[in-house]
């Protein structure tokens, strides 16, 4: 079993290719949680909806296999993406806030193998993320997008580093955040030089630090060395989700291969792309289909990301 923490949401999405046009299932944790139970991973999600989406919420959830500890909320939280161009870039804005999750149960993940923590917008405060550490001794690993998001009287959300950030993202084996919030957690260009965004992180004290760079891979940090993963080239649908379906794989095959990170940044790379092939929680992929991307990237040999450190 592996529970991930964090409010699922229902976003409209609209890229280069596609248009929802109505509010679909989303969210950091939501997203993880739905590629870990496609490729045959018990799964738990644990966050707030409101009575607005409740029931679809929880129709979409049991559909996909997944199990659930639903918070109450006064509504469901969402967002409106609007990629301008085919590289994730994307304007966001708030459609709904979701209440805070304020009591998070020791007894939702105590018997797990790993929790994932993956807020979408504050949810999940740093003194909860120090209790679950302090009561769980499993895999924890963090998304940190939500812990740096706040949103405007408008609704645009911007991003911002917080007071206390370092020691709590110092309590979790692995931390991965996206190019974007390495920059916020650093002050680093990250398509410059990926890699001493990861060395500052990794100061703060997690084990792990992945930092996902979208088209150019991702790479990994462990304090001993650096592994650079290929990306699996793809015809980009829709890039929302892509790194919280990595995480969910990562975790997975992680887990399986005892901590093999070479070969667990394959699996995640591999599983990514399939999602960003498409649009939305109905999408098929198994792992078997992974398996088949992730013997490709496994063969790449001496790979490094298309980042100006290594131009």
């Amino acid at each position: 079993m592996i529970t991930a923490i964090g409010n699922p949401v229902y976003d409209y999405i609209k890229t280069q290719k596609v248009n929802t046009e109505t509010r679909i299932l989303s969210g950091c944790s939501t997203n993880a949680a739905l590629a870990l139970s496609k490729i045959g991973e018990k799964v738990m999600l644990v966050g707030a909806v409101g009575n607005d989406y409740r029931e679809k919420f929880v129709a979409d959830l049991e559909r996909f296999n997944i199990d659930y500890e639903v918070v109450p909320s006064k509504e469901t939280g969402g967002f409106s993406l609007i990629y301008y161009d085919d590289f994730g870039n994307r304007t966001l804005d708030l459609l709904g806030r979701a209440d805070n999750i304020a009591n998070i149960k020791s007894e939702w993940y105590e018997t797990s193998e790993a929790v994932l923590i993956a807020p979408i917008l504050g949810e999940i405060s740093l003194e909860q993320i120090g209790h679950i550490r302090d009561n769980f001794n499993g895999l924890f690993f963090c998304d940190p997008q939500g812990l740096l998001r706040g949103a405007e009287d408008d609704g645009r959300i911007y991003h911002k580093k917080v007071d206390g950030i370092e020691d709590a993202l110092g309590a979790f084996d692995i931390v991965k955040p996206n190019e974007l919030e390495g920059m916020v957690l650093t002050g680093i260009n990250c398509r410059e030089d990926p890699y001493e965004a990861a060395r500052i992180i990794k100061s703060w004290g997690p084990k792990i630090v992945i930092l996902t760079l979208a088209e150019l891979g991702s790479i990994i940090f462990d304090g001993d060395q650096f592994i650079d993963i290929p990306p699996y080239e793809i015809d980009l649908v829709d890039a929302t989700g892509a790194g919280d379906t990595y995480m969910g794989a990562f975790v997975f095959e992680y887990l399986k291969t005892g901590g093999d990170l070479f070969t667990a940044g394959c699996f995640a790379s591999a599983t990514s792309s399939i999602m960003i092939e498409n649009v939305g929680p109905d999408y098929e992929m198994t792992e078997s289909m992974i398996r088949q991307r992730q013997e490709k990237l496994l063969t790449i040999a001496g790979y490094k990301v298309n980042v100006a450190i290594n131009q």
